[in-house]
């Protein structure tokens, strides 16, 4: 008889061990999906003012936010300029106007806009995808550097497919360097 109670206590507490312990597994997976869901909030695009700019709805607040790690060409810069403001409108109406906005280290940049990489619905990264498909140059700025690899790899791939601004009849000079020749008042 004391071998069975016995066991039935080794049954009762190895049962409330792992009770105990899926409960704490179940409230660590709520607060990381928590997280990652504040990091990867959705936003509404109200306005593209250029190729690495959008405005957006953030909290019911409309806020100004630059792509990170790329420099896309100035509207003067023509033809690039109001192309690469196109094709960031044309990704941002492909998502519904509606993107996933996630940031690095660094919120906001010394004009006090947001930085942020944004994603689209179909799950691609819309800096990546300006840069892949030659509207935009690599620029990156530590500390938020967290896919600057990736895009990286994106310019390569424009780059040696002469793609957009790489091909025929490319950008001139890059944006930073057009924008010191023509600062802005």
């Amino acid at each position: 008889m004391t071998a069975s109670i016995a066991g039935q206590r080794a049954k009762t507490i190895t049962v409330a061990i792992l009770t105990v312990v899926a409960l704490f597994c179940g409230c660590t997976a709520k607060s990381s999906s928590e997280a990652q869901k504040a990091e990867y909030r959705s936003v509404y695009v109200e306005r593209v003012p250029d190729g690495d700019t959008v405005e957006a709805n953030i909290q019911g607040t409309v806020e100004r936010i630059r792509l990170i790690g790329i420099d896309a060409p100035e509207l003067d810069q023509k033809p690039w300029g109001k192309r690469s403001k196109k094709f960031l409108q044309d990704l941002v109406a492909a998502s519904g106007w509606q993107l996933g906005i996630e940031y690095d280290v660094e919120k906001r940049d010394k004009h006090d806009r947001i930085l942020a990489y944004l994603w689209a619905r179909d799950g691609n990264m819309i800096n990546e995808q300006i840069v892949r498909n030659g509207y935009a140059v690599l620029f990156t700025f530590p500390p938020n550097v967290k896919y600057a690899d990736r895009l990286a790899a994106a310019q390569v791939i424009a780059r040696e497919n002469k793609i957009g601004i790489w091909g025929k009849d490319g950008l001139k000079q890059v944006p930073s360097a057009y924008r010191k020749e023509h600062p802005r008042m």
